[in-house]
């Protein structure tokens, strides 16, 4: 498995800190059209030792999950995107497919051990939830169906997953956050392990696949080891993180502080032939960082890279005894 983090500070101090603790990819947003772009961030990456894994975040793929006038367009700036990743070597992009929103969540300074803070969702509160993207926050659009969902959705991989293949690039879809059935008069269609089969299913190709989102399908209320061993080789991008609650309330945990079993699912990834990038997500803020970006500072995430190592190592030796 590969040790991947995000980098927030993108700074060359937080890249050097990744590579001593041994991390050896990173993942990036989308910075822009532009391949000199990418290039720039692999040559600063590659500075410090790392690989980029994935792109993740900033898509321009919110017009494609409403199927609107700006659909093509945007379909043509993926296309463009995924041969410039080809060129620069860069072999994942884990989207999402919630239509007007991306993650969210109603509280962002609940407490978790030490008083460290995590975030939280409440459905009853969802009026005042907080999108925690910057692609989406302001973004108002009409109410959209499931039906229609799955329709954009269909169109989006018929159109990229052929380009996909050629640039060897795997398009991992993460599941919706919270997982409900709907969200501020939008239907949410990845929201349960048969909709990520039927994913799968609606253009059969490596370079569809999942990226399995830990503490996304334990809201789902799923067995985290067997529903790994379910989905199996779709698996290509794992975020490795925990819930406690339900997808209508819960909070975000420390990695080692969750109701999950994490060694039985590192375990899981281990039986199913996983190779691909694992990183740490949505980490607490520790002392000092209260002011950083909740779910993406870096103290906390060198605490989980730390248990994630220990698991991984506990794993394989297990599996060689």
């Amino acid at each position: 498995m590969q040790l991947t983090s995000v980098v927030t500070p993108f700074t060359d101090e937080n890249l050097t800190m990744l590579a001593q603790i041994g991390v050896t990819h990173v993942t990036i947003r989308y910075p822009g059209p532009g391949r000199e772009r990418l290039q720039a961030l692999c040559d600063q990456v590659a500075a410090q030792g790392l690989k980029i894994a994935a792109i993740e975040g900033y898509l321009p793929i919110e017009n494609i999950k409403l199927g609107n006038e700006r659909f093509d367009a945007e379909i043509a700036e993926m296309k463009t995107l995924l041969r410039d990743m080809q060129a620069v070597g860069i072999p994942f992009i884990c989207y999402n497919f919630m239509a007007g929103t991306d993650w969210v969540r109603t509280k962002l300074d609940a407490r978790e051990r030490g008083g460290a803070l995590v975030t939280g969702f409440d459905v009853d509160e969802a009026e005042q939830a907080v999108s925690l993207s910057e692609t989406t926050r302001d973004q108002v659009s009409s109410p959209i169906t499931a039906e229609e969902l799955w329709i954009n959705l269909e169109r989006f991989l018929t159109e990229l997953v052929p380009v996909a293949e050629e640039c060897g690039v795997t398009l991992a879809m993460h599941p919706d956050d919270p997982p409900l059935e709907t969200f501020m008069g939008k239907a949410r269609i990845m929201n349960c392990v048969e909709n990520f089969e039927r994913l799968v299913q609606l253009v059969p190709s490596t370079a569809n696949a999942i990226c399995f989102c830990q503490g996304t399908f334990a809201e789902m209320g799923v067995d985290i080891p067997e529903t790994i061993r379910r989905l199996g080789p779709h698996i290509r991008y794992v975020h490795f993180r925990d819930i406690k609650g339900t997808r209508e309330r819960f909070v975000e945990t420390f990695h080692d502080n969750g109701p999950t079993d994490m060694y039985a699912a590192v375990q899981a990834y281990q039986e199913i032939g996983f190779t691909g990038p694992i990183r740490p997500d949505h980490v607490p803020q520790l002392v000092g960082e209260e002011a950083g970006e909740p779910g993406y500072t870096m103290l906390g995430r060198l605490h989980a890279f730390g248990y994630l190592q220990g698991l991984m190592e506990a794993a394989r030796k297990a599996g060689n005894s």
